[in-house]
Formats: C-alpha cells, structure tokens, sequence
C-alpha cells in the first residue's frame, strides 16, 4: 500500500480456503491478471488490470497472517491513528475482529465490525 490520505480506501483482500481456485475464478469472471505472491510454502495473489501491472486486490489464503479472516472482501481504510480509532469503534458500538498486526514495517491494523456488522480493516502509516 503506498501513503494515501486519511479516509482513503486503499485495497481490498479476499481470504479464502483456496486462492489459487478463487483467483482462476475472478480471471474468468471479470478479466483480471493474477501475480503470485510466495508466502513460503503456498502463493497469494495480487490481482492486476488486463491492461496494465495495477495491482487492484489481493486473494489470500486463510493461513498464516490470514487464518481467522473473514471469507468477504475486505476493504482497507486508511486512519490517522490506529489506537485512537479503535477506541473510537468500542464507543460508537462496533468492535475489534482482531488484535493489531503488523502490516507492514510502518503500518498496524485491525479487523473491526461497525454496528450494523460490517466488517473492514482500519490502518494506520507511522513515518
């Protein structure tokens, strides 16, 4: 994810049982190009425009960083800070799906579920 204003919505991921399968399935559909992405022993995938390298969702699996994750998409909305919003989710009546993980070496986020159960993921960019 590259810096984005806050509010911005920034990716979208879809964890699954099989993101090889689920990956195939969204070429066929709606045209997309899939990048694999090594997680070790299996690949996610970035999936890419037809026309060009841009990349516009990831497919996981539902391992490793992504076991428990929700088989939904999931968009990500970027915070200026991750504490600060979570508190701000407990008190507007939503709750944290998750503890905070590390997204990246600058960022942290969470998986939330708004009061009307929703889910997204909130994240934060420090530096």
């Amino acid at each position: 994810m590259s810096k984005a204003e806050v509010g911005s919505i920034t990716w979208r991921d879809l964890t699954v049982n099989n993101a090889s399968n689920v990956a195939s399935f969204y070429r066929s559909v709606v045209g997309w190009r899939s990048l694999p992405i090594s997680m070790g022993d299996y690949d996610d995938y970035v999936m890419q425009t037809p026309s060009d390298d841009s990349g516009v969702a990831g497919i996981c699996h539902a391992k490793g960083p992504n076991a428990g994750l929700p088989a939904q998409w999931l968009m990500y909305v970027k915070v200026a800070n991750l504490d600060e919003s979570l508190k701000q989710v407990t008190i507007q009546g939503g709750k944290a799906l998750t503890a905070v993980k590390k997204l990246s070496d600058i960022s942290n986020y969470a998986v939330i579920e708004d009061p009307a159960g929703a889910v997204c993921v909130i994240y934060d960019e420090q530096g």
